[in-house]
């Protein structure tokens, strides 16, 4: 776990170390040779070297220095010149290190902040900050990496804007790490292509398929094992003014309609990609009863599979069907929160989770359901 310093430089914290310092001498002083409390005042360096300023920290180990000094003359006003020789050099000695520690510190953790902006700089051209928008589509949502400190993992999505509608993708690549990052991007970049290019929803799994083919393959010649990544992708707004969805072995969705929560999985969901050579099948999309009032949110399994201190799954569907009346990012930061606390803040996977609306219907639903029916994806 990282440590952050104290903001300011930790000004506060290093008075109150001077002070603690200044008691603890006098209380030496007072207690005489029987009860010596320099060992603890000795830690009083070290706390400012870890979480104050350098300049700061130089302050107290002086004041450490001279503090153990002016008890040594106290305590023992007769000592021999060895005597005093070992208590300057061993407060120095004290002082001296905290301040060298501190430098090294500051050195490494400015080291760490130029590797992380280079990082974060990386990974958000891998994955877009939400929320996205698309046309009259508006994509909320969020996305937490179970690897500490990192911005992407083993989840992807997207949405892409291209002249056959707005086009979603969501998926869960197998495993984590490195690996999983790299079959990940290799998936996201093909989709970019292909979602903006091809016209049917199939065609753009086929090209998704194919990148992750070759690259597996060339994973294979390092040894690296393969990866599969399962992917859902929705189309809004094509040709046909409706939507489409097309399934990889994905977990359902879920629509929100008024009051209602459904879940809901295409009629002819395909092996994962990666794996579709496994039966030759094509995988087929399904067109989705289109409705202008409906929410779509999609998610991965760290989601749906997020589990409780007893061990218990994240009750998905019935967290939702207490948040309908939330608007999108509203709903997106609640259901954040609340798996947070589900786990304890220990997910034991990468979780994403897309909120999709038109924006036509951005403002209050009705209570009732209206009898005109106009797709989604429809101004």
């Amino acid at each position: 776990m990282h440590i952050k310093r104290v903001p300011d430089g930790g000004r506060l914290l290093a008075v109150l170390l001077v002070v603690a310092i200044a008691a603890l001498a006098a209380l030496d002083c007072m207690t005489g040779v029987r009860l010596r409390l320099a060992l603890v005042a000795s830690v009083m360096p070290l706390i400012a070297a870890r979480l104050c300023s350098f300049r700061r920290t130089v302050v107290v180990g002086c004041a450490f220095a001279v503090g153990q000094v002016a008890v040594h003359c106290v305590v023992v006003p007769d000592w021999d010149t060895a005597s005093a020789l070992v208590t300057v050099l061993g407060a120095l000695l004290v002082a001296g290190f905290s301040v060298a520690l501190c430098a090294a510190l500051l050195e490494r953790e400015a080291a760490y902040d130029r590797t992380r902006m280079v990082a974060d700089a990386v990974q958000r051209t891998m994955l877009r900050e939400l929320p996205i928008t698309a046309g009259p589509l508006r994509v909320a949502g969020f996305y937490v990496s179970a690897q500490e400190g990192a911005r992407v993992g083993g989840d992807i999505y997207e949405v892409v804007e291209s002249p056959y509608g707005q086009r979603v993708l969501i998926g869960d690549v197998q495993g984590k790490g490195m690996p999983a990052i790299g079959a990940g991007h290799a998936v996201l970049t093909s989709f970019r292509e292909a979602a903006y290019h091809e016209a049917e929803l199939e065609a753009v799994a086929e090209h998704m398929e194919g990148a992750l083919l070759r690259h597996n393959s060339a994973l294979s010649l390092t040894g690296t094992d393969e990866r599969f990544v399962t992917a859902l992708l929705l189309e809004v707004g094509g040709p046909a003014a409706g939507t489409r969805v097309l399934s990889c072995g994905h977990i359902p969705y879920y629509v929100i309609r008024g009051d209602l929560v459904e879940e809901r999985l295409p009629g002819h969901p395909g092996l994962p990609l990666g794996l579709g050579g496994l039966t030759g099948e094509p995988r087929l999309g399904t067109d989705a009863p289109p409705d202008p009032y409906e929410w779509v949110v999609l998610c991965t399994d760290g989601v749906t599979e997020a589990r409780d201190a007893d061990g218990r799954f994240y009750p998905l569907r019935e967290r939702l069907t207490h948040w309908t009346h939330l608007r999108p990012a509203e709903l997106a930061r609640t259901l954040h929160a609340d798996l947070e606390h589900y786990t304890g803040g220990e997910l034991r996977d990468d979780a994403a989770v897309l909120i999709l609306r038109n924006a036509r219907s951005c403002g209050e639903r009705p209570a009732t359901i209206p009898a005109e029916r106009v797709p989604l994806g429809r101004e």
